[in-house]
């Protein structure tokens, strides 16, 4: 029985193992070769790097009996993508909810823009932690109060550069964070604000908003997108459910 996963996260790295483990032939699809080098190899679960369109996804999918979408909370063109593929190739999909955390006092945007333009209006160093592709939105901030914490590659390198940040403004580091790091960051920056996802706890998001309120410094979070799902152990039992009776049905 072949399963689908498109991956990219904590919980698609660790339903993957335990779905091979269960009997079934996984493929995991991940858009970058960071997300090939998290996933790891693990045995009976193949890789697939890089992005695809909607025609490969549809192909992958063609002889799957499932596929999980595990990919990031806010991803959500990724997940209509991955839906549709699944249904012009027959596949029933299921999508992999990760809890969201409480963020204490923070402020919610339902934009980066709309975070940047209250920002704008306001003075003090920001700390930016909604990853790289989302830089841009805060191009008409000064890039000297911006502080970048980003994946170390070459693209979220490049996205600094092209606003003019600082190099010395510059984190690239790979996190999950501590609620300590967060601190010493903060107070080693002067940071006022920080921006962020609320990227559940395995994206270190409850760290931040223990951080922000030790430190007094305000929280503002991007709102989640809307969706329906089942949590990690429902979409497990339920895999391992439809593997049994492919095996039996052998």
């Amino acid at each position: 029985m072949k399963i689908v996963i498109f991956g990219g996260t904590t919980e698609g790295r660790e339903l993957s193992g335990l779905l091979s483990e269960a009997g079934a032939s996984v493929t995991v699809c991940v858009a970058t070769e960071y997300g090939e080098e998290e996933q790891g190899s693990v045995p009976g679960v193949a890789i697939r790097t890089g992005p695809l369109s909607a025609a490969e996804k549809q192909a992958l999918l063609c002889d799957a009996a499932l596929c999980v979408d595990a990919t990031h909370p806010y991803a959500r063109h990724v997940s209509e993508s991955v839906k549709t593929a699944c249904e012009a190739a027959n596949v029933e999909y299921i999508r992999l909810l990760r809890p969201a955390c409480k963020a204490g006092d923070a402020l919610v945007f339902n934009s980066a823009p709309e975070a940047a333009a209250w920002l704008k209006d306001r003075e003090g160093r920001v700390l930016l932690t909604t990853g790289a592709k989302e830089l841009s939105a805060c191009a008409d901030l000064d890039p000297e109060r911006l502080i970048p914490r980003v994946l170390p590659s070459h693209e979220a390198l490049n996205a600094c550069e092209a606003l003019g940040i600082p190099h010395r403004n510059i984190i690239a580091m790979q996190g999950p964070f501590s609620t300590e790091l967060n601190i010493a960051l903060i107070r080693q920056y002067a940071v006022r604000y920080i921006v962020s996802k609320d990227g559940g706890g395995p994206g270190g998001f409850p760290e931040k908003v223990q951080a922000a309120k030790e430190t007094g410094v305000q929280l503002l979070v991007l709102r989640r997108p809307a969706e329906n799902g089942l949590g990690f152990d429902e979409v497990l039992n339920l895999c391992k459910t439809r593997i049994r009776v492919a095996n039996k049905e052998l």
